[in-house]
């Protein structure tokens, strides 16, 4: 049975495949907590730093990277590196436990648990898919999902969340394309709130995500 690789890389980033994401904010929670994310217009801007010049920009490379037979441990271990907080390195590295865990149950290929964007880079490797398509949606799956979270915690309209999601899209795709050619010299940002937003998340008085 052949199936459709563009089928295949939907069900990998759909919100049904049980990796947790849900359950992560990415120090969203605490900068929605302190007033620094209000509505809709500050979630957006909040989300295309966190894409740009954080964990957004340096996953598409270390995805693209796994994705060329890279060695995934020294990947793994420099994502894991990357991380500025606890909460954000098991954030990472839980999901990618995850997500390799099932793409071997399902699928039976051979991705090794990993920090999520390694082993997402794996199996794009393993499955045969198309790398550039699988950078422009694990970008969109994972500003998808923190969008989801600003929805709640704000508390922003459904609607707005889905122009937030579709404001983003362009840039999801630009990233894609830059990380598709990029070395490891390329990886790295600079987004000094949200790493402190990170780090503090998990000395709030209340929480709802992980992270």
């Amino acid at each position: 049975m052949t199936t459709d690789p563009h089928l295949t890389l939907h069900q990998l980033f759909s919100p049904a495949f049980p990796v947790g994401a849900f359950a992560w904010s990415h120090g969203l929670e605490t900068a929605i907590q302190e007033g620094t994310v209000h509505d809709a217009a500050t979630l957006r801007v909040w989300l295309e730093t966190v894409l740009s010049h954080g964990a957004g920009w340096s996953d598409a490379v270390l995805c693209a990277q796994a994705a060329t037979g890279r060695d995934s441990a020294e990947l793994s271990e420099l994502a894991s590196a990357l991380t500025p907080s606890k909460e954000r390195r098991a954030e990472t590295m839980e999901q990618g436990r995850a997500f390799a865990a099932t793409v071997r149950a399902v699928w039976g290929a051979d991705v090794p648990d990993a920090a999520y964007p390694v082993a997402v880079g794996c199996a794009l490797r393993a499955l045969d898919l198309p790398v550039a398509d699988g950078l422009r949606l694990i970008l969109q799956a994972f500003a998808a999902n923190l969008t989801s979270a600003g929805v709640r915690l704000v508390p922003l309209g459904q609607t707005d969340g889905q122009r937030i999601t579709l404001a983003l899209a362009p840039l999801c795709a630009a990233l894609a394309e830059r990380a598709l050619t990029a070395d490891l010299d390329e990886i790295g940002g600079f987004a000094p709130l949200i790493d402190v937003a990170s780090m503090r998340h998990e000395t709030l008085y209340s929480r709802i995500f992980r992270s």
